[in-house]
Order: structure tokens, then sequence, then C-alpha cells
């Protein structure tokens, strides 16, 4: 998904006639409309969805969940009906409803809960959009990798351990197996890169910055295409690297960072090794963060919110650049 450099502006922009609350299954999607309050469940198909979106009055706004993958579809369709959707964070909205005070849970009750969620909030709630076809192709080549890296790790640290002896040969074969796999998608995403001359500066323009390589730079890109688009706290927060306050009374507790996308945490955290390392900047502001008494998590963690944030201006000034 990509953001509008101001969501509220996004939201703003057209204000909504009515809601639509779509609770996104495998096989089905239960939908409440709630200028209608009609309830209905439609098979999660290219074909059934399109019939939807096309019956749907204009001025509507849909609201779905992040399932996966599972409301592609779904995204798809709204987008070329020309309909206004909003991808929420299953987190809030799983807040949202028990700030109700429901108890019970269906797929109709949970397509209500969407409507009316998008209905109270929907000022501030960002519009999803397309990704550009070679960026979706570059997140599915990005999260694959990522994938199989978990598993190789998990087969040579099984592979270590005491009493590994029996299913050794068959550990070696699968780490040799991801191996190749690992290697054959990096020389996809290489080419990949190279053959989008847009995708192609923004690498070259994220591997200027020390500690961000050619794997992290293709991650960054394929999971934070916001990048350049927002602030330097509105990207942090995303990126999951903002502290927030937990302060009550004459209490200011321990701040730390939550929310954003766990793995763009992940590809900075070692990103943020190296540069702590190698990178004098990066490393003097690391050492005089310990050397005033922060932690060495505090200290990275911040270097790690660092990065983000040169990050999104170098390409936000690269990219007015080009404009220019």
């Amino acid at each position: 998904m990509t953001r509008s450099a101001n969501p509220a502006t996004d939201a703003a922009a057209t204000t909504p006639t009515g809601f639509v609350g779509c609770d996104v299954g495998k096989a089905g999607i239960a939908v409440f409309d709630s200028v209608t309050g009609r309830a209905t469940t439609i098979a999660n198909t290219p074909l059934a969805l399109d019939a939807f979106a096309a019956a749907l009055p204009p001025g509507r706004l849909l609201v779905c969940e992040a399932t996966g993958g599972y409301e592609a579809a779904l995204l798809a369709a709204a987008s070329r009906a020309g309909h206004a959707i909003h991808r929420a964070d299953a987190r809030r909205v799983k807040a949202f409803i028990r700030s109700l005070g429901t108890l019970a849970k269906t797929d109709a009750l949970d397509a209500r809960a969407l409507a009316r969620y998008g209905q109270e909030r929907h000022e501030r709630l960002d519009r999803w959009h397309p990704r550009h076809e070679h960026r979706q192709e570059l997140a599915t080549l990005v999260n694959t990798r990522s994938d199989l890296v978990r598993a190789r790790t998990a087969c040579t640290n099984r592979l270590k351990a005491p009493g590994a002896g029996p299913v050794a040969a068959e550990l070696r074969a699968l780490v040799a197996a991801h191996d190749q796999a690992i290697a054959a998608l990096e020389a996809r995403i290489e080419a990949l890169l190279a053959g989008c001359a847009s995708l192609a500066r923004t690498a070259s323009v994220l591997r200027t910055i020390p500690g961000i390589g050619a794997t992290t730079a293709a991650a960054l890109i394929a999971l934070l295409p916001e990048l350049g688009t927002l602030g330097r706290r509105q990207i942090a927060s995303l990126a999951g690297l903002a502290p927030h306050p937990r302060q009550s009374g004459t209490v200011d507790g321990y701040r730390r960072t939550r929310g954003g996308r766990p793995e763009v945490r992940r590809v900075t955290f070692m990103a943020a090794l190296s540069a702590v390392r190698f990178a004098p900047d990066i490393k003097a502001f690391y050492q005089r963060l310990r050397d005033s008494g922060k932690k060495p998590i505090v200290a990275l963690t911040a270097a790690m919110r660092k990065l983000i944030t040169i990050a999104n201006a170098k390409i936000r000034d690269d990219a007015a650049q080009q404009l220019s």
C-alpha cells in the first residue's frame, strides 16, 4: 500500500456518503452497508467482487482489515471501480470493538463494526492506493526471501544443537536448498531493480547511506514505499521506531517503541548494527548516547530511527530535485 503525503488531507478530499464494512475471509467476505443497513456475504473471488464494486453507489468508503493478502482481490476491485477503501490495522480495529463493549463475535458483527469504525474515524483514515506493478513484485520477492532466511536459520540452529546427528544429513540438504533459493531470489531482486529506472534510482540513493546495502535498500523500497512522502515523525512511527511516552501524574515511565511494521524494524536493525561500527557519523551518535547512560538497545534503536529519517529525507530531496 502507498500513502499520501498527508493522510488527513487525502481523507478529507471527498466526504463519504456512506460506509461499508468488509470482514474478509479466505472464501467469503461479510459486508455491511451503513446506508441501507443490509448485511450480505460475497464470495472472495475477483469476478464476484468486481460485480459487487460495480453495483455499489458512488461515495461509499469501504473499510477492511489486513488479512495476510486475502483482502487483495477486494482492494483491487474497489480501486478499479473508483471507490475509496481503507485497509485498517487489525489491532486498532480490535481495540475499537472492545471499546464498544461488544462481547459476541461473528463475521456479520465484525463487518458492522468496521463500518462504524470508518464512520467515526474517516477524517483520519488514509485511503489505499494500488502499488506500482514493480513494487508489488519486489515486495513478494523480498518477503519470500525473508521467510527463507528465517527457515534457513532454524535449520542451521537445529543442526548445531545437541542430538542433531540422526537428522544432520537432512538438515544440511535443507540448508543447501535454502541457500540456492535465496541466491536465486536475490538475483531476481537485483534484475527487477535494474530493469525499473525509478526503483533503481531510489535504490542508488538509499545505498549512499552508510549501513544500507543492496539487500536493505531493496527491502526498504518494498516494505516502506512511503519513504520520502511523510515527515520524520510519521515515517519513524510507520517503521515502528518512534518512542511513545508513558506518563501518568508525576510518573514519567520508560518510553518504548511499539507498533509499526516489524519487518521494517528487522532490516533496519541489521543496517544499524553495521552503521554503528563502520559509519563515522552514526558511530559517533551511538557513542554519545551510550556515554550519556543510555542502554545499548536504546542507543541502537535511536540509530535505527536516524537511518530511517535520513533515508526519508534523501529520497524526498531526490524527488524534489527531479521535479525542479
